[in-house]
């Protein structure tokens, strides 16, 4: 008899004093680590997959062992979790970012941790549970070698709630060749950049059978001449793909005239801050300033939909940064951006600076809740005012004047994604703890 397996990707709670469980009847992007795992699963094992954003778990569901795969936002859900099945006798192992970067902590609320990237792990202490013999700790000593990974398992999903025009995330790369003063992402992922065959790629992206594609990545052009290579391979299945990349390659030519023929739908871009001050202090040396507009120029003319990324909170900003920030974005009519508070995530440069010079707020609740939470006493303002600034630039942009005046009306695929993202956005702005739906890939 086959040994039974339950693998959850928890949601989150609302708030600090709202303990509601967060749902929606609908996703976005079919999720990618849930398939992933029940893929790198050994023989012998009967896989159940829950994504508990859109189905909640049944705690009498009658298996062996359950895995719960977390982030930091999600990681109080998780223990809940993980306490209510250890307390029907059930064996608990708990992984992700956040176990890795507070493997104590999660100790405590399960049987075993898995400590690092899946490949080097999983089977393993699946195998040892499965022998009676798990361990409470288990880590991958070494990044992963990218090639041969396997298709991940979507027949396992109910792939209903996911939309008539699912989109798939897959991943072709891990890691990031920068080191931004402020990213965790490169530490989880190991540092440095590695990528997966192309063959290999486009192998997954047709047994998908699917046009809509996200690149999961922490930057899709780490290395140019993959991306190139990648770009090239995926121009003949007729695709549209939306992903996360460094400024620096939208002034590459070359790039961006594979990228526009291959099918790029929306490019993710972290922008930050319009101070070059601001930009050198984040050590973002691939972010040149002087060329923002020209950047969004040749994005507009390739008629490519777009969402900027900007931080708040740096010591080299004054007040004045939030109304020159949006003035900037209206001039442009950049169509979609998010606002986020400097985050002093544990374990990046950033961090070390904030915990010795005792500016870090509430470090342990770092992470935890949805929405822009200040974490540091900011040089500038206090941190109720930072938050207020923040989540006032989300109403502002995201008012229905702003978006009619900076959007073009939707007569392409590109400009129909930005009007369906302005939408999601306007009604995160009006919400009165401007919660955002992070749902994990």
């Amino acid at each position: 008899m086959a040994n039974r397996l339950l693998i959850i990707q928890p949601s989150y709670y609302r708030s600090p004093t709202d303990r509601a469980v967060v749902r929606t009847r609908r996703r976005e992007v079919v999720p990618l680590v849930l398939p992933y795992l029940a893929a790198l699963t050994p023989p012998g094992w009967e896989v159940r997959l829950v994504d508990e954003m859109l189905t909640p778990a049944n705690l009498e569901e009658p298996v062996d062992l359950v895995a719960i795969t977390t982030g930091t936002l999600n990681s109080l859900r998780a223990y809940d979790l993980a306490a209510e099945f250890r307390r029907r006798g059930k064996l608990v192992i708990l992984g992700g970012p956040h176990v890795y970067f507070y493997p104590e902590e999660a100790a405590q609320h399960a049987d075993a941790v898995g400590i690092g990237e899946g490949e080097g792990i999983w089977r393993r202490m699946l195998q040892d549970a499965a022998a009676g013999r798990l361990q409470t700790s288990y880590r991958a000593e070494a990044v992963s070698d990218l090639q041969g990974l396997p298709l991940p398992r979507y027949d396992l999903l109910d792939l209903r709630p996911y939309g008539w025009f699912k989109t798939f995330a897959v991943q072709a790369t891990r890691g990031c060749p920068f080191g931004c003063d402020f990213c965790s992402e490169r530490l989880y992922l190991g540092g440095g950049f590695r990528f997966r065959p192309v063959a290999e790629v486009v192998e997954e992206i047709k047994q998908i059978a699917s046009r809509y594609i996200l690149f999961a990545e922490s930057n899709f052009g780490g290395r140019r001449a993959y991306a190139m290579e990648l770009m090239a391979a995926i121009e003949p299945l007729r695709l549209r793909w939306s992903t996360l990349w460094s400024l620096n390659l939208c002034l590459d030519r070359e790039f961006m005239d594979l990228a526009q023929r291959s099918g790029l739908l929306h490019v993710n871009i972290g922008m930050e801050s319009l101070d070059p001050g601001t930009i050198a202090s984040m050590k973002k040396r691939q972010n040149a300033t002087h060329r923002y507009a020209e950047i969004l120029r040749d994005l507009r003319r390739r008629g490519i939909s777009y969402s900027l990324n900007f931080i708040f909170g740096w010591d080299t900003e004054t007040r004045s940064v939030f109304q020159t920030t949006l003035n900037f974005l209206n001039q442009h009519k950049v169509p979609v951006a998010h606002f986020n508070v400097l985050t002093p995530d544990k374990g990046t440069a950033y961090y070390g600076r904030m915990l010795q010079s005792n500016r870090i707020l509430n470090g342990g609740e770092i992470g935890r809740w949805p929405g822009r939470t200040c974490h540091i006493r900011p040089a500038f303002c206090s941190p109720e005012e930072l938050e207020h600034e923040v989540q006032n630039l989300y109403r502002k942009f995201y008012s229905l004047p702003s978006i009619f005046s900076r959007l073009a009306s939707p007569s392409s695929k590109a400009d129909i994604a930005s009007w369906m993202l302005n939408f999601s956005l306007h009604r995160v702005a009006r919400s009165r703890d401007g919660s955002v739906n992070f749902g994990t890939y």
